[in-house]
């Protein structure tokens, strides 16, 4: 968990120093304040786009140098940061200790996930971002899952290019694409699946509750060992498509209603809500059972939509997890029954501590 995060020119925040400690750390602020800001710059702290999925240069503070910078102290003494500068406002940046590394390698130090207002429809938009949502909990308990999926990516890409030239293609270097997409193809579906399975099991055998049980299935493509082969005699078919048609990045994360045995694309909006934090929380719970290292929780608006029982309930659930858990309101009351925590007052983008558990230092005025 970070014991120390410090923004530079990152959004709306000139420059801002948390201390938060272990347990919540709540935001409270009006709309447009900065809250969620904090939550995406933490969200960077872990392989990938980030809450948001922003272009990098659309992160630079409006009136700043031209980049940013997010830096963290994580309880053991491990420094990690990330950022750009202003002559490559697109190309991030990552150190860990000082030294230079891919942003693949952040998953070894720091779990994160997140729920935001925005993955809301998460259950009726389309495969691709139930599939980032399953490769974000899949990261949680396989590090190595990022660098397989980057791999996986770029080789398809490679491949996708080939097949736009015109003329003849060279069918050797196409059969080793293909056969490096097999390999990453192989091991990206069995990494899903094992984690579909363990988090279906640990869903299915929880009593029933304020937060939904999901059942959980893959969906689409299914690893049959002849990746390679598909590639090879599709390759006509994906050349006229201009892009490939089979492989691990056409699955998808089918989710239903345990108790009410309904698909979630059928639920309503508020079950829907229910489903997916009930699946965070089982899996919050089994990635801290299965790595020792409960991961870190970003919930942007979420107490909010709950009933005082249901409120209860989800900060009791929260605790249990032993997660770093930052959560953001416009108004402390809904999080008075939190008890300890870290709270802090965020005002155009200024964020100052509220309590002697958390302490902030507030931006220079030069």
């Amino acid at each position: 968990m970070l014991s120390r995060l410090v923004l530079t020119d990152f959004r709306n925040h000139a420059e801002a120093v948390l201390h938060p400690g272990c347990g919540f750390v709540v935001l409270t602020g009006d709309n447009g304040a900065g809250k969620t800001n904090v939550l995406e710059a933490v969200s960077l702290l872990a392989p990938g786009r980030g809450l948001r999925r922003a272009p990098l240069s659309d992160m630079a503070r409006q009136g700043g140098a031209g980049g940013f910078g997010i830096a963290a102290s994580l309880v053991g003494d491990i420094e990690i940061g990330t950022g750009t500068q202003p002559t490559a406002p697109e190309r991030r940046i990552v150190r860990i200790n000082g030294a230079t590394t891919a942003a693949t390698a952040l998953a070894e130090w720091l779990t994160v996930l997140w729920l935001t207002p925005a993955m809301d429809r998460l259950f009726v938009e389309p495969a691709g971002e139930r599939r980032r949502f399953l490769d974000r909990l899949t990261l949680a308990l396989r590090p190595d899952h990022a660098s397989r999926a980057n791999r996986y990516e770029a080789t398809m890409r490679a491949r996708n290019r080939l097949l736009a030239e015109d003329g003849p293609h060279d069918d050797a270097w196409l059969a080793a694409l293909e056969a490096q997409m097999a390999e990453h193809g192989a091991a990206i579906d069995a990494a899903r699946r094992e984690t579909v399975a363990a988090l279906g099991e640990r869903l299915a055998n929880q009593p029933a509750g304020p937060f939904a049980r999901a059942g959980l299935a893959l969906e689409g493509w299914t690893d049959t060992g002849a990746l390679a082969d598909e590639l090879a005699q599709g390759r006509r078919r994906d050349a006229a498509a201009g892009r490939t048609l089979t492989g691990p990045h056409r699955s998808d994360l089918a989710v239903t209603h345990l108790d009410k045995r309904q698909l979630a694309t059928l639920c309503s909006t508020g079950e829907q809500k229910a489903l997916l934090l009930g699946l965070v929380l089982a899996h919050a719970e089994l990635t801290a059972a299965r790595t020792g290292r409960p991961p870190v929780l970003l919930l942007d608006e979420v107490a909010a939509h709950l009933d005082p029982s249901r409120r209860a309930a989800l900060f009791d659930r929260l605790a249990s997890t032993g997660s770093q858990v930052w959560m953001t309101g416009t108004e402390p009351a809904p999080f008075a029954g939190i008890g300890q925590a870290s709270r802090f007052d965020v005002a155009d983008g200024r964020v100052t501590a509220r309590s002697s558990s958390a302490a902030s230092v507030p931006p220079r005025r030069d």
